[in-house]
């Protein structure tokens, strides 16, 4: 089975949003342009509370610090973005979703975890319902925002996981923060076994 794993694609990433990647919006018609090709389509989405642990806002510090958390983990400070039943949180109304698509996988609703990827939080302690849902046979071709993020950790997680994973690379845009993220990143899941493809190279059917 051909899934389609479109990745926090929600307006606060988009121009105008709360923590826009740049031409984040550019990757709705790539991704319209494809759609059909698949036989599922599933989207994630961050789901922050107000008071989420990477929210810069929430320690009184400046966007970009990087701070380290109580067990460890190295956490990058973000503007308050995807709160919980916000308008900045719903997935953009450019994309033309199937109607009998899954409702999303939400992520980030631990205010004292981040969770860039699809399938776990940053601490692996918990899980979404996205591995559970797929069946063990897909093939999960991945897209979204951003590339060097969230599309990262959902895609580095998939290979882990045993799934054969194809990234999307035109139907992706990089947060690129520090400089340089996006080509390490890119490079950080072809070493893990991330096929990288076009939007082009999707067979039919």
């Amino acid at each position: 089975m051909k899934t389609l794993i479109l990745v926090d694609i929600q307006n606060d990433f988009c121009p105008g949003g709360a923590l826009p990647v740049p031409n984040g919006d550019k990757v709705v018609d790539v991704v319209n342009s494809i759609i059909d090709k698949f036989d599922d389509v599933v989207c994630t989405m961050d789901w922050h509370p107000d008071d989420h642990v990477s929210f810069a806002l929430t320690h009184d510090a400046e966007v970009g610090t990087v701070i380290e958390l109580d067990d460890g983990t190295p956490q990058m400070l973000w503007p308050v973005h995807c709160v919980e039943d916000s308008d900045g949180a719903q997935i953009h109304s450019g994309i033309k979703l199937p109607r009998n698509m899954t409702i999303p996988f939400t992520k980030g609703e631990n205010p004292s975890v981040d969770s860039y990827s699809g399938f776990f939080d940053n601490g692996c302690k918990s899980t979404t319902e996205l591995n559970e849902y797929l069946d063990d046979d897909s093939e999960l071709y991945i897209c979204g925002l951003a590339t060097d993020y969230c599309v990262k950790f959902t895609a580095l997680d998939a290979v882990e996981l045993g799934y054969t994973t194809y990234l999307i690379i035109d139907a992706c845009r990089a947060v690129d923060l520090p400089e340089g993220n996006e080509a390490l990143a890119i490079q950080e899941m072809i070493d893990a076994g991330v096929k990288i493809i076009t939007s082009s190279e999707i067979p039919n059917g």
